[in-house]
């Protein structure tokens, strides 16, 4: 029995949000839809990649401004989803970051149960490019013409593949954001050790400590080989903020010993705003098992 054909490429669209931090789009039928997050200075407020930049955020923070962030609008979300349908898409698949981190997921599923179309927001349960990686392969599988169910289970699948550790100069810019706890901040920043971090389970958790940066540079490579080796594709990413030699350095290393490129890319304004300048990290993530017979 012949299946049916494949839904025309746009039927099903992807949206994600910046703290993806993806590299420039390059395919506009494979790159999702990206919608801002904001950095918030006071009484004033910046879409990221739109207003300001991660240097930017970066250069506030050595000069000792205090940010904060916020989620997108219900009516940013709405407005995407309505430019779409009046694309021609049929259905949108929102990929976002951990709903522990961030409203950002429920105001998107908000928006969507009020939307001309269908939407599906996805908690990935992670964030940067562990999120990005997550997005873009959605978003490719939208374009084969896969439908929306199998599309979600895909940036799912991704997702959950994934792994992200990370270092930062200081613990007081998440502790201070709620990104993570007061008790978790103390204990890692005791007896001048460098913690590195990891998202678990949607959260930020102090993952390990080791003496200098130097050896927690060398950790976070470590780590990231290890689930390279366990993946039939492995997908790789290092993100900074103001340290684009070390990222550069890292990068190296990783596809020295891979054999894959790893994008490179800072991490986002907001992500900038709760790790502070110096932050390094490493995002590995499974893109093999992709869905092959088209679910209609």
């Amino acid at each position: 029995m012949l299946s049916d054909p494949p839904a025309p490429p746009g039927t099903v669209r992807v949206v994600t949000d910046s703290t993806a931090c993806l590299p420039p789009a390059g395919d506009a039928v494979v790159a999702p839809v990206v919608v801002p997050l904001r950095v918030v200075a006071g009484e004033e407020s910046w879409r990221e990649g739109v207003d300001i930049t991660p240097q930017e955020v970066a250069a506030r923070i050595a000069a000792g401004e205090r940010l904060s962030t916020s989620q997108p609008a219900p009516t940013e979300f709405a407005a995407v989803y309505r430019d779409l349908a009046a694309d021609g898409a049929r259905a949108v698949v929102g990929v976002h970051l951990s709903g522990a981190l961030s409203g950002t997921v429920e105001v998107a599923a908000s928006a969507g149960q009020r939307a001309m179309i269908s939407v599906q927001a996805v908690d990935s349960r992670t964030v940067a490019m562990a999120l990005g990686f997550a997005a873009l392969e959605a978003a490719r599988c939208a374009a084969e013409g896969h439908d929306a169910a199998t599309v979600a289970a895909r940036a799912r699948q991704v997702a959950e593949s994934s792994t992200t550790a990370f270092l930062v100069d200081s613990l007081d810019h998440l502790r201070r954001g709620g990104r993570l706890s007061a008790p978790a901040a103390a204990l890692g920043t005791a007896l001048g050790v460098r913690p590195i971090l990891a998202m678990r389970d949607g959260v930020i958790e102090m993952a390990q400590r080791v003496r200098t940066r130097r050896a927690a540079t060398d950790r976070l490579v470590e780590l990231a080989l290890r689930r390279a080796e366990t993946c039939e594709e492995p997908g790789v990413a290092v993100h900074h903020l103001g340290v684009p030699e070390r990222a550069d350095e890292v990068a190296a290393r990783l596809a020295a010993e891979t054999g894959v490129e790893p994008v490179v890319t800072p991490v986002s304004a907001v992500l900038g705003a709760h790790v502070g300048p110096g932050a390094l990290a490493v995002v590995v993530a499974e893109l093999g098992g992709r869905p092959r017979d088209v679910v209609r």
